[in-house]
């Protein structure tokens, strides 16, 4: 009923930038929450990011004072990704809570950094 696309990932220099992207479609006045997972090569998705339908956030203790979560009126969200270091380096993942009690998932895009 909600299908979500996240882009803007790549490769970027320790200390530079990215901004992801997580477009909604379907039923998408149905969404509440909707947050960032991270996920590196061999560990566990952990939240990032989660904003919530009156734009409050909430980060990880990671990502605190680098990265902004925000979302538009057509919840698109987005993840500026500033001052990036080796170990953020993994797939970034869009996720929506429901009022149905659903959660859903995009497919990840991926974000390197790396000299």
């Amino acid at each position: 009923q909600v299908q979500l696309v996240e882009s803007g990932g790549g490769l970027v220099q320790p200390g530079g930038s990215l901004r992801l992207s997580c477009k909604s479609s379907g039923r998408v006045f149905i969404i509440n929450d909707m947050g960032w997972y991270r996920q590196a090569p061999g560990k566990e998705r952990e939240l990032v990011a989660l904003v919530s339908t009156d734009g409050s956030a909430d980060y990880a203790d990671s990502v605190k004072g680098r990265f902004t979560i925000s979302r538009d009126n057509a919840n698109t969200v987005y993840l500026q990704m500033n001052s990036l270091k080796p170990e953020d380096t993994g797939g970034y993942y869009c996720n929506a809570r429901t009022v149905l009690k659903d959660i859903v998932w995009g497919n990840g895009t991926l974000g390197t950094v790396s000299s």
